[in-house]
Order: C-alpha cells, then sequence, then structure tokens
C-alpha cells in the first residue's frame, strides 16, 4: 500500500484541507512554496496516464474548491503533477501540487538537455 493509501485509510497522520467521498487535500509535509498542498483521489490510480477521463472530471471542481477555501483563486497558484520516474513522480499515487501564497518563479529545468533539443 502506497503512502497516499495510507492517508486515506486513516493509518498516516495529514493536515487535511478538505475532503470529501472521492478526493483529499492536505498539507505537503516538504513544502516548495508558503502554501504547498497534496491533491488526490481516494481511489488509488498510479499515474496521470492510468487516469480515467471522469477523474478528472470531478477532482476538477475539487481542486477548484480548494484554491478558493485557500484564497487562492483571485491571485493565482501553480497545480503540478508528475507522471513517471523521468516526470519526477516520487508516489506512484496520481497527485496534484497546488503552490501558491507568492508569486511563484519558473525554475530552469534540465537547462542544458532544453538547449540540445533546439
Amino acid at each position: 500500500m502506497c503512502i497516499f493509501c495510507k492517508i486515506v485509510q486513516g493509518e498516516m497522520p495529514s493536515n487535511k484541507i478538505l475532503e470529501n467521498d472521492d478526493f483529499l487535500a492536505f498539507h505537503d509535509i516538504f513544502p516548495k512554496a508558503p502554501i504547498h498542498i497534496i491533491i488526490i483521489p481516494k481511489e488509488h490510480i498510479e499515474n496521470f496516464q492510468l487516469t480515467p477521463p471522469d477523474v478528472m472530471q470531478k477532482i476538477t471542481p475539487f481542486i477548484q474548491e480548494v484554491a478558493k477555501l485557500l484564497e487562492l483563486d483571485q491571485s493565482g497558484y501553480r497545480l503540478i503533477t508528475n507522471n513517471g520516474k523521468d516526470g519526477g513522480q516520487e508516489v506512484p499515487h496520481l497527485h496534484f501540487h497546488l503552490l501558491g501564497g507568492t508569486k511563484l518563479s519558473w525554475p530552469q529545468l534540465a537547462q542544458d538537455s532544453a538547449k540540445k533539443a533546439l
């Protein structure tokens, strides 16, 4: 069982922001911004590539509700999902990072590789 499934089952603690029957939002334990929330489906789905379209249809308003609850809906936020090892996914359970609370920069990701591709 993955760490996010353990959180859903109540076997591991989390600082919850919002929860419904299908989804859970909680604070990231290693924040990269003043506000850094993890949003997951309660159902174990390994990654974005394997996500059924109906899950995306349902999770979208949940994410929007989290942003509004945290008062980020007007000022802005970044929403990230990493897919697979090369995409930086560390936990094999679909999850979104919602980052905000400050003006976010866009760090150079694999800068040398990107220049070579041009």
